[in-house]
């Protein structure tokens, strides 16, 4: 999906996060798009596809969007983030800067409340 509104494509992005739609959700990803959370950075849509894909399959992961802030091609939001870890569901409040370009997500810088690492 490509967009000109920052804070729609957030929206998809979470939506298709949260149907574990990986076609739809690296989509939205520019070819060289940079995703940091934690100590881990991403580049590349190729290697986000094996990234989306574990988290997905190991911690389940689920967001809920309780607000975003957008104005051209960047916007903030305010997340919970609800996993498994350990055998173990557990919630974190994460805000996610995002930048765009061409519509799609360029980058993403992800803060996870006390730290980015699932622990």
């Amino acid at each position: 999906m490509t967009t000109t509104d920052a804070a729609a494509a957030v929206r998809e992005h979470v939506r298709a996060f949260n149907a574990r739609d990986l076609e739809a959700l690296l989509a939205g990803f520019t070819e060289d798009a940079v995703w940091i959370t934690g100590g881990t950075t991403v580049r590349g849509r190729a290697a986000l596809t094996g990234f989306s894909a574990a988290a997905m399959r190991g911690l389940l992961p689920t967001l809920e969007l309780r607000d975003v802030i957008a104005e051209g091609a960047r916007a903030a939001c305010q997340m919970t983030e609800t996993l498994t870890h350990g055998g173990e569901a557990r919630s974190y409040p994460i805000a996610a800067f995002y930048a765009l370009r061409d519509g799609r997500i360029a980058s993403a810088k992800v803060y996870r409340e006390g730290s980015a690492d699932v622990v």
